[in-house]
């Protein structure tokens, strides 16, 4: 065992996960190898052993981590059985006569999904497929139609039920339930914020968002319209509440409704008859892949926080961001930076496990909301998604976008860049009004 400052213990133990993550290998095994051997030149490999083994098993036997495979196979069987997609083409065929119809459409296609889906590949994947090329081959202009796809389907990590909230709450000790509510309003404002941007852009410059000509246009009396929008929500509808509504309305928890979605939405394929043997094979298999992934990084960081926080490195970042100037505003501050700083290069697992059990106890001794301040690390990880060179959203975008339409990563990047603002626009605001944040939940407790 080696004798080392607690300062030069955390440089080693952040540095070192920022440096191996630069070299391409996989954030899990990073993390382990760590931990690992900080834990060796430390504490020596029984307490090393028993600090890693404790904190893994326990992190895996979580009862509200249950939630992830639950909420991840709703989600894929949505998207495997395409029950939803019959909701863009009725939203497609009413607005595609306005400028920038076909984007506005996407973004509310892509607030929808997100509250069926809460996985952003799924939304980001199923956005590109279904509204990317229609947009493209429309003569939209090639970066608001990426943009639109990008940052309407990253608010599937955001609205609930979101897995990232899932996660989080645990690891802030935070209900999972409450999470949820306070999500809503921010995830509502975002999906509006992009719709009015859009709107206004196309509206000044008509090039970027034409609408359909007279040709192209499905004719439809009024009420066969509104007849077939009604019929199209049933899908959605049904998942909301079978999810949220037994939350609200106080019927089950959060793990208890995620398995009331997964059944709801086997039983909306069956009876659409979108289910077959093979859909459900492949939901399982993707479930498992996607659930493991989740599991695993989760496990492995909070074994590496353990070590963290025994070798005392938790009060030397307390202790570094309590005394930056500008009061507890400052600190703050840069905890936000932080966050996105780290967004732009670790996946969102590994930031949520090592970042949240560390700067939480920051966050109280700053008397600070934990459930604002928690709203506000995610609401920023929506640019994180965004902005490379981690840049998820992205990366999922221009390999799902099919290579005839020429949409290229350049394009994609310009097109995210406005949302983005956005994002940081309502960061501010919900700085200076957290109400926007918490009201729903205070409403929701009393």
């Amino acid at each position: 065992m080696i004798e080392l400052s607690e300062q030069v213990i955390t440089v080693l133990m952040l540095g070192g996960v920022l440096t191996l993550v630069m070299t391409g290998f996989p954030i899990a095994f990073v993390i382990a190898s760590v931990a690992l051997i900080m834990g060796f030149v430390l504490f020596g490999g029984e307490v090393t052993y028993h600090i890693l083994y404790s904190r893994l098993y326990s992190m895996l036997l979580s009862y509200p981590f249950l939630a992830v495979p639950l909420f991840t196979f709703m989600g894929v069987i949505l998207q495997m059985s395409g029950i939803v997609e019959e909701l863009y083409t009725v939203l497609y065929e009413s607005m595609s006569g306005f400028r920038g119809g076909l984007a506005i459409v996407t973004i509310i296609f892509g607030t929808i999904l997100a509250a069926c889906l809460g996985v952003i590949t799924a939304s980001v994947t199923m956005l590109t497929l279904i509204a990317l090329a229609p947009m493209v081959t429309r003569g939209y202009d090639k970066s608001i139609a990426s943009g639109s796809v990008v940052a309407a389907g990253t608010l599937g990590i955001l609205i609930p039920p979101s897995i990232m909230l899932v996660v989080y709450a645990p690891q802030a000790g935070l209900s999972i339930g409450q999470m949820f509510m306070a999500a809503f309003t921010p995830g509502l404002l975002l999906s509006g914020s992009y719709i009015v941007y859009v709107g206004i852009r196309c509206f000044l410059n008509p090039k970027l968002g034409p609408p359909v000509s007279e040709e192209q246009k499905l004719r439809l009396p009024f009420w066969s319209k509104m007849m077939k929008l009604l019929k199209s929500l049933i899908p959605p509808l049904a998942i909301i509440f079978a999810v949220l509504g037994t939350i609200f309305t106080g019927i089950a928890p959060p793990t208890e409704a995620a398995a009331m979605g997964s059944l709801a939405a086997v039983l909306l394929a069956i009876i659409y008859r979108k289910m077959t043997w093979d859909i459900a094979k492949r939901a399982a298999v993707e479930t498992l892949r996607v659930s493991s992934f989740v599991l695993l990084i989760a496990g492995i960081c909070y074994a590496y926080v353990g070590v963290f926080m025994s070798a005392g490195c938790g009060r030397v970042v307390k202790e570094a961001i309590l005394a930056v100037p500008g009061g507890r505003w400052g600190s703050f501050f840069v905890v936000m930076v932080i966050v996105f700083l780290l967004g732009m290069f670790i996946e969102w697992i590994g930031i949520v496990f090592i970042i949240v059990p560390i700067l939480s106890p920051v966050i109280v001794a700053l008397g600070f909301d934990p459930l604002w301040a928690g709203m506000m690390v995610c609401i920023n990880l929506q640019m994180a998604f965004q902005t490379p060179p981690m840049a998820m959203s992205v990366f999922v975008c221009q390999g799902t976008a099919p290579p005839e339409l020429g949409v290229t990563l350049n394009d994609i990047i310009k097109g995210v860049i406005p949302f983005i603002a956005i994002i940081a626009f309502w960061l501010l605001m919900f700085s200076i009004y957290p109400q926007l944040i918490t009201w729903l939940p205070n409403l929701m407790m009393k």
